[in-house]
């Protein structure tokens, strides 16, 4: 089993930056592909970003590509979400997901956590 706590969400002025944060526990966080998708209000969950587990591959969504950058520290058991030029359509909830391989299909992830709500007020 793996658990994972997001945190670093809130309330943000367009244009402004928030960094999420998931920290993982239990089994080892280094064999583990980590992704990041949002769900707004009676939309679909979205695929935000993935990570490989060494960090040496990430994919972006084009939605957020230029702005939001995905990494990952293995000594920290922790994976960030970085967002710079938040928009409005930008507010959901944000899930950190863990998977043997990474990639944009939330199928593919095996755990997820509780979500962090991020809000980008116009």
């Amino acid at each position: 089993q793996v658990q994972l706590v997001e945190s670093g969400g809130g309330l943000v002025q367009a244009g402004g930056s928030l960094r999420l944060s998931c920290a993982a526990s239990g089994r080892t966080f280094i064999g583990y592909g980590m992704g990041w998708f949002r769900q707004a209000p009676g939309k679909e969950r979205e695929f935000v970003a993935a990570i490989n587990w060494s960090g040496g591959s990430t994919s972006i969504a084009d939605s957020v590509k230029g702005r939001f950058t995905i990494s990952r520290d293995n000594t920290k058991n922790t994976v960030y979400l970085q967002m710079n030029s938040l928009r409005p359509e930008d507010t959901a909830k944000y899930y950190c997901a863990a998977a043997y391989s990474s990639g944009s299909t939330a199928g593919l992830y095996d755990y997820w956590g509780q979500g962090t709500q991020v809000t980008v007020s116009s």
